[in-house]
């Protein structure tokens, strides 16, 4: 069945999502853009905020960003929907001394980060993008565009190529970046022009390898949406767009619209702006302080809110079918997916499923099931770490996908609408 213009014209913006958010702390700047030129203030956490009742709000902190709408009748008690997702995807780091090169190569020092498939990565134009703190105690983006190139070894050096290619992640995974003596060069340069600063000023960095292909629509029926780091920007993209959706309409009895794009996911969310730091925290005791809450009424809060933990999950692959769950098998097109795990490492219950079914009905959306094959190790998503840190019931969706943790991810064009659809619901509900 041919995908409707609507969820057509969400893939395009989110092709343009993508393109501006090569890092996660451009895609919280994206983020914060998006919601700035939809009405939304920007507060910083070294200010005093106002009081919030019939506002919109969005605060940055590194590569993370939390936004809400809080409808004009909140109080103290009124419950938070929180829309949970990460701006980190897998790939590679800049090393320190990040300059280096071999026999007339210039190449750059990297680090693998997270969990990304490393042959995916190969014979692709490749950017450097991140921030860079500077002398001036300015910290300022920085994105080359098209620099970098991971090239693959010949065939013919390499006749055991097709039988199983393993790259080692120290010294196969240093992509080339020009010609030169490395001693004469600095890709701390190229960086700092790409921003439109001197090498020089540059004190510090976190600076991430990023896929320079634009997203694109294609397949039959125009049913595949291919981009690199849908997980979790896919989520990121929905939730933003949902959040714009329902930030004009008069909303009474209604929950605070919450939206919490955290990054370090792919990390395990161990820092102060991923989900298992404080960040989320600080937010809603400041928000429900402007409430008029005191700490009680915050808990009560808490205890009658959700989390929607939204990210990427599998589809059934035609090739490998015997990886997934013989009989539960998500496919693209179907549906955004519910995550269940016997083993907590997603946080979906029996009374978050029957939530979860209920927010997709509102909307006419279908929904899959999705479950690990016994066999085959379950990841896990910031849902469980959200649900342990606040007490906030959380269900795990999210999208099913091909190609999870390559450089090019793989979805449903209607899947990536719907789940913007359904989070604008649970925005409502």
């Amino acid at each position: 069945m041919p995908v409707t213009p609507d969820a057509l014209a969400h893939a395009e913006d989110l092709a343009d999502f993508v393109a501006a958010s090569p890092s996660s702390y451009h895609a919280a700047a994206e983020v914060a853009r998006r919601l700035e030129d939809a009405g939304f203030t920007r507060l910083h956490e070294e200010e005093p905020w106002p009081a919030q009742a019939g506002g919109r709000f969005v605060v940055v902190r590194d590569g993370a960003t939390i936004a809400w709408v809080v409808p004009t009748d909140a109080a103290a008690t009124t419950p938070a929907h929180v829309f949970g997702a990460h701006t980190d995807s897998p790939g590679f780091k800049l090393k320190p001394q990040p300059t280096t090169g071999a026999r007339g190569w210039l190449q750059a020092a990297v680090e693998v980060y997270g969990g990304p498939l490393l042959n995916s990565w190969l014979d692709r134009e490749l950017r450097l993008a991140g921030r860079l703190a500077l002398a001036d105690g300015r910290v300022v983006l920085a994105d080359t565009g098209p620099l970098l190139r991971l090239p693959q070894l010949a065939i013919h050096l390499d006749r055991t190529a097709n039988s199983g290619l393993a790259l080692d992640k120290q010294t196969e995974t240093q992509p080339v970046w020009g010609l030169g003596d490395p001693t004469q060069q600095d890709i701390l340069a190229e960086l700092g022009s790409s921003a439109d600063v001197a090498a020089s000023d540059i004190r510090g960095y976190d600076v991430v390898i990023a896929d320079t292909a634009r997203g694109a629509v294609f397949g039959k029926d125009d049913a595949f949406f291919a981009a690199g780091r849908l997980d979790d920007l896919a989520s990121v993209h929905a939730g933003v767009v949902a959040l714009v959706e329902i930030a004009d309409r008069t909303r009474t009895k209604a929950p605070i619209a919450v939206l919490a794009a955290f990054d370090h996911e792919e990390l395990g969310s161990a820092s102060r702006s991923g989900a298992a730091g404080p960040f989320l925290e600080d937010v809603l005791e400041r928000l429900y302080a402007g409430l008029g809450a005191d700490a009680s009424e915050r808990r009560r809060a808490y205890a009658s809110s959700w989390c929607l933990s939204s990210d990427v999950g599998h589809s059934v692959h035609p090739n490998y079918v015997a990886k997934h769950d013989p009989v539960v098998q998500p496919v693209l097109g179907s549906g955004p997916i519910l995550k269940l795990n016997a083993n907590q490492r997603y946080a979906t219950d029996a009374v978050g499923t029957a939530a979860w079914r209920e927010w997709c009905e509102r909307v006419g959306v279908s929904t899959q099931e999705f479950v690990s094959n016994n066999a085959v190790p379950c990841g896990s998503t910031i849902g469980p770490i959200t649900a342990t840190r606040l007490g906030i019931r959380t269900v795990d969706v999210g999208i099913p996908i091909l190609s999870m943790h390559s450089a090019r991810e793989l979805a449903g064009v209607s899947d990536l609408y719907d789940l913007s659809r359904t989070a604008e619901s649970f925005f409502t509900a």
